[in-house]
Formats: structure tokens, C-alpha cells, sequence
């Protein structure tokens, strides 16, 4: 049986990470001859990973988990989704001087990744807040491997993770309405899905919008228009009447630049694939206090 760590602890959803997946973290990190762990005694020592700048903080539990691997003590007054000042203590640490350094760059990689997505979603969130209750996902670009650890620091900063995979949700794309057409998409979708999967439809003007409606599509994404254009669609939709069930989603080319406009068009959900390609590393430190 694959053994998994996880903290459960936490208000947030717990992220499972397995043993085989650390071991394989760790071995590209530490190689097969690591000397330079190796040069400092063999002694039980103490120490602190802190944030270098304020940031949303996120990935405790994965840090958390490599800890536990190694047999090193941790305690934290923290949880994901917290904001925490610039010299802020993310985790204490006690336990072997050999085990704390080869911990170090696995933990700090995946905290100022994790922490980086969280602190950008976190300020999308709150622009967006400013203006409406609309929801900020994140997409599907994300780095292969590690999807569900950035789309859990989505929920942390307070977005949305939107699909995980491609079984979520049916989504018919550009192509699959350049293959088939809107109608005949939506219909070859209804005879394959199970009865808890919508169906969500890309459409890239009003026209396909109202014919998505008609359908029978469950989400109808606007990609790649204007704040201007998606107001204007969203209106018309309202004149169709079309189901209240219906959820109006806008992508495409929206950051944290244009995002004030959008978040005024009336749309239930923004989704920024720029939530984890744009965000920014937190610098977070690991150091050895006795």
C-alpha cells in the first residue's frame, strides 16, 4: 500500500502527497552523492523557515509532509490562506542537522511557488471584490506534476480551482466547434456525459453564446472578448431568458492590468490562467538558530 501524508489539522482541503512522490522530489535534489549535507556534524539542531516580504501564505501541508518524512520536529501558529508579514515564522523546526539540510530546498521550493500563486490570487480576489461577488479561477496551465499542489494554493488565495482534469467538466473548445459545430457538439456531449458532469461551451461571439444557451450548455464561456463585448453578450442572454442555472464565464488575456473592467461586465466567473504562469516566487529562508 502507497503510504500518503497529510495534516488534519487544517480549515483548508487537505492536499495527500504520497511517499514515492517525495522519494522522487528528493532525488533529483539530492543526487547520488551528496557531500555537502554531509560535511556538517551529525547533531540535533534548531531552526526557522520565515517569509522575506508579506505573502498568502499556502503548501503548509506539503511542507508539513516532507517534515514528517524526515523525521523532523515542526510546530506552525498558521494556516493556508493566511497573510503573513514580511519576517514573519512559518514553521519551527528541531530535529537532525543532516535531515533539516537536505529538507530545506524541496520545502522552500514548493513554499515560495505555492505561497507566490496564493499572495497573486489573493490581490486578483480582492480587486475583483471591489466591484462584485464574482469568482477567480485559475485554468489548466499549470506545471505538469504538480497541478493539484497550484490549484490548492488557488483556494488558499481565495480563487477558485476551476477543472482539475479533464473528467470535471466537459469542456467543447474552439476546435471541438471548428469540428462539429456548436449543436452538434453540445448534443454528441449530452449522450456521453455522466448525469454530474456539465457541460461547458467556449464561444468566441454572441451569436454562439445564445445558440450555446439554446442548447443546453450548463457554463458558457466568453473567451477573448472586450469588457465592453461581454456586457453587451451578457445583456442579450438576459433578453433570451435564458435558465438561471446557467453560469456566464470570461477568459482569455485577463491579469491583474484589465481585471477592474471585467469584474464589472456582470459575469459569474473570471478565469486567469495568469493566477500561476504570471505569479511570482515569495522569497521564504530556512535558518539554523543553534
Amino acid at each position: 500500500m502507497l503510504k500518503a501524508y497529510k495534516c488534519l489539522y487544517r480549515k483548508y482541503p487537505d492536499i495527500m502527497i504520497f511517499t514515492h512522490e517525495i522519494e522522487s522530489f528528493l532525488e533529483e535534489d539530492l543526487g547520488y552523492n551528496d557531500v555537502s549535507c554531509k560535511l556538517v556534524p551529525e547533531r540535533n539542531v534548531e531552526a526557522t523557515i520565515f517569509a522575506k516580504e508579506d505573502c498568502t501564505l499556502a503548501g503548509l501541508d506539503i511542507a508539513a509532509a516532507i517534515f514528517e518524512y524526515f523525521g523532523i520536529n515542526y510546530s506552525t501558529e498558521h494556516e493556508d490562506g493566511e497573510m503573513l508579514s514580511q519576517g514573519g515564522i512559518i514553521f519551527s523546526l528541531s530535529g537532525s542537522s543532516l535531515s533539516i539540510l537536505r529538507a530545506e530546498r524541496l520545502t522552500l521550493n514548493f513554499l515560495g511557488h505555492l505561497c507566490g500563486i496564493a499572495t497573486n490570487t489573493r490581490k486578483c480576489v480582492d480587486i475583483a471584490r471591489k466591484h462584485s461577488d464574482v469568482r477567480i479561477a485559475c485554468t489548466r496551465k499549470t506545471t505538469p506534476g504538480i497541478r493539484r499542489y497550484e490549484k490548492m494554493a488557488v483556494i488558499a488565495g481565495g480563487g477558485d480551482p476551476h477543472r482539475f482534469n479533464l473528467t470535471d467538466t466537459i469542456m467543447i473548445k474552439d476546435n471541438h466547434v471548428k469540428l462539429m459545430g456548436v449543436e452538434g457538439a453540445i448534443m454528441s456531449a449530452k449522450q456521453k456525459a455522466g448525469f454530474t458532469q456539465k457541460i461547458e461551451v467556449e464561444v468566441e461571439s454572441t451569436a454562439d453564446a445564445i445558440h450555446a444557451a439554446r442548447s443546453g450548455a450548463d457554463i458558457i464561456m466568453l473567451d477573448n472578448m472586450e469588457p465592453s463585448e461581454v456586457t453587451d453578450t451578457i445583456d442579450r442572454l438576459r433578453e433570451e431568458n435564458i435558465p438561471e442555472h446557467v453560469i456566464i464565464e470570461v477568459s482569455g488575456g485577463i491579469n491583474m492590468e484589465n481585471l477592474n473592467d471585467y469584474a464589472k461586465t456582470g459575469a459569474d466567473v473570471i478565469s486567469m490562467g495568469s493566477l500561476i504562469h504570471r505569479s511570482r516566487w515569495i522569497d521564504i529562508s530556512l535558518e539554523i538558530t543553534e
